[in-house]
């Protein structure tokens, strides 16, 4: 999640691709993760070119526009407009939480920042902060709102924000959103990283965030339907782990047919190039769990049914196939992500490919 902009220390020589980070690693507590090692803060990305749009990724829907560098990216489709947010540090040329639109799901146009500068609780709950990370959006009733992750690369002292706005402007990406402060944090006594936020609900009504980076994995907050912020008294409650030295990160939760489908990205996102980000997917009757995957593995215990293939290895151009959201229309479902570009020196792309359900009811991504 997942999970942020930011030059890994082993990129490529000359690469100035922006690599986000989906996350912190190392924790406290006997199902924390072993630590990795943290990166420099990143360059600000470049501008989008007129060059021609890179061929897609094998089985992804060919896009054009403003389509790199993204990274972490929320979709969301509202009438006949398509909204998407990505990872974004001071200094990026997309801005913070930078919005992008596409009125066919294919070409995509750059719009700017949703905020100006990190909210000034941020900058204090998280010294050092100099981005707002894997934002998620939806919409209740009337209200968007655009939750986000502020850290720092390699550690847990992090927090989910949540902003909220009556309409999206994209002539004015910043202009409505208001900030409503922190939804839950982290800190380094604690054994989980509060970044990487997705908001769902359930079949009963049931408002839930999802959110979790490496530590003891993934875990989930009741929400109050009204206001998106966290229940008082809500129990902090566990859906997915790996054994050390296993990396899992990014959920994302949705309900079709009976089940509901916890989505995560395992390994490692933000090396370029040499990224090993992919995506799994387990299963379960209740949103708190448990969830398994097709071969009834738990999640809690590293399980984990292949949706995206690392791409490593195989001689393809995209890599690192993972912070993946689930786009869901009725014309067919839809699996958005980033992926490093090989032949761009590991720029984060944004690639988008259909979804097709089994006769068992597993998602394939095609």
């Amino acid at each position: 999640m997942a999970s942020r902009t930011r030059r890994a220390a082993t990129a490529l020589a000359g690469a100035s691709a922006l690599l986000a980070g989906c996350g912190g690693t190392g924790g406290n507590g006997a199902a924390a993760l072993a630590p990795v090692a943290a990166a420099p803060a990143p360059a600000p990305s470049p501008p989008p070119t007129a060059t021609p749009a890179p061929a897609p990724a094998t089985g992804s829907i060919a896009l054009t526009g403003a389509t790199s560098p993204v990274h972490d990216p929320a979709i969301l489709a509202d009438g006949s407009r398509f909204y998407l947010f990505s990872t974004g540090n001071a200094g990026d040329a997309a801005g913070l939480l930078g919005l992008r639109t596409s009125d066919d799901l294919k070409h995509w146009t750059r719009r700017g920042g949703s905020y100006a500068a990190l909210p000034a609780w941020a900058a204090s709950a998280v010294p050092g902060a100099s981005g707002m990370w894997a934002p998620d959006i939806s919409k209740a009733g009337s209200e968007y709102r655009l939750y986000y992750s502020v850290s720092t690369f390699g550690s847990n002292r992090s927090a989910i924000g949540l902003a909220t706005a009556s309409v999206i402007d994209p002539a004015a990406p910043a202009a409505h959103w208001v900030d409503q402060g922190p939804v839950v944090r982290s800190d380094r006594t604690d054994d989980y990283n509060a970044i990487d936020p997705n908001a769902f609900t359930d079949a009963d009504g049931r408002s839930w965030l999802v959110f979790g980076s490496f530590w003891s994995g993934i875990k989930l907050i009741e929400l109050d339907p009204a206001t998106g912020k966290r229940r008082d008294g809500d129990p902090l409650r566990s859906l997915a782990a790996r054994p050390s030295p296993g990396a899992i990160e990014a959920p994302f939760v949705i309900r079709h047919g009976g089940f509901y489908y916890l989505f995560a990205s395992f390994d490692f996102c933000c090396r370029g190039a040499a990224s090993s980000y992919n995506t799994v997917v387990g299963r379960s009757a209740a949103p708190t769990g448990p969830y398994v995957d097709r071969t009834g593995a738990a999640m809690l215990q590293g399980g984990g049914t292949p949706v995206l293939a690392s791409g490593q290895g195989t001689g393809s151009r995209y890599v690192g196939r993972g912070h993946a959201a689930i786009l869901q229309r009725p014309d067919g479902d839809y699996i958005v992500y980033h992926a490093y570009d090989t032949q761009r020196n590991g720029t984060p792309t944004l690639q988008i490919q259909p979804l097709a359900w089994d006769s068992d009811g597993w998602p394939t991504a095609h």
